[in-house]
């Protein structure tokens, strides 16, 4: 009797092993595995805020950035094909990056509408800067700008540590003589308000930008005379690639590389180099 049960239970046990149905699971199985690796993975992004800002973002998880004191922030909100206007007005953080920025000299203008660095998270910069202007203003201090050419006070971040890359980006300056008409008179760094035209919080309000001498800069609003985003623009500039090429070595983009150009600006923003 022990030896007729002990032969259906292994027969059972063949046919189910060699199963159509058994073998169809183990390879869906098998399929899912790459997909749930997949979830779980930190998007190129995110990996470009965490090598950008490590005293601040830690981590990633179910579309979350993690900041170093346990908040978590949306990451991307799935939303195709936005537009132009969507993007600047209702970013998410993913946003960002959906213009590619390159370092050096321009190889052409701008196509319309790539700005890369314009798109502008709110809150990410409100938690890293500070969300109104006493709490910016506590974490200013004032260097003095090429103090060779300018001796021009000017108040930047500690955040960062941009106070020192401003620094570092001074001393440089400082030793090109024939850029001082560009480096004279500093445009501003610290103002908090909105984007000329619109509702948008201007980067300055985060005390981690500055425009350079306004006299040698062009903007478009000034250059179309109008604040339409949709306007058909001629690339202007007549900042040296010099001054570029230094700021973008401590981790500034510049506005002279967005279709809506302003040649004045330097913003910090490493994550995008």
């Amino acid at each position: 009797m022990n030896r007729f049960y002990l032969t259906i239970l292994l027969s059972y046990f063949l046919f189910t092993y060699n199963s159509p149905q058994i073998d169809r699971m183990q390879k869906a199985t098998i399929r899912e595995k790459p997909a749930i690796l997949k979830s779980h993975s930190i998007p190129h992004g995110v990996k470009k805020l965490m090598e950008a800002y490590p005293d601040f973002i830690v981590g990633y998880k179910s579309n979350f950035i993690i900041w170093k004191d346990s908040t978590r922030m949306l990451w991307t909100d799935f939303k195709k094909s936005k537009s132009f206007s969507d993007l600047l007005n209702q970013p998410c953080l993913a946003d960002e990056f959906i213009f590619k920025y390159h370092k050096g000299k321009l190889s052409s203008n701008p196509k319309k509408n790539a700005d890369p660095g314009r798109i502008i998270y709110e809150p990410f910069f409100y938690k890293m800067y500070g969300d109104s202007p006493n709490d910016v203003r506590k974490k200013l201090v004032e260097i003095e700008w090429c103090p060779k050419l300018t001796g021009q006070k000017i108040r930047v971040t500690t955040v960062n540590g941009i106070d020192k890359k401003v620094q570092a980006i001074s001393d440089e300056l400082d030793e090109h003589p024939e850029l001082k008409q560009y480096i004279t008179h500093i445009g501003g760094t610290f103002n908090w308000r909105k984007v000329n035209g619109s509702q948008r919080q201007s980067a300055h309000s985060f005390g981690m930008t500055i425009d350079i001498n306004t006299r040698y800069s062009n903007y478009w609003q000034w250059d179309c005379k109008c604040i339409n985003e949709d306007a058909d623009l001629i690339y202007i500039n007549r900042i040296p690639q010099l001054i570029v090429d230094i700021f973008e070595k401590n981790g500034f983009i510049w506005g002279g590389k967005w279709y809506h150009y302003d040649t004045m600006h330097f913003e910090y923003r490493p994550e995008l180099l």
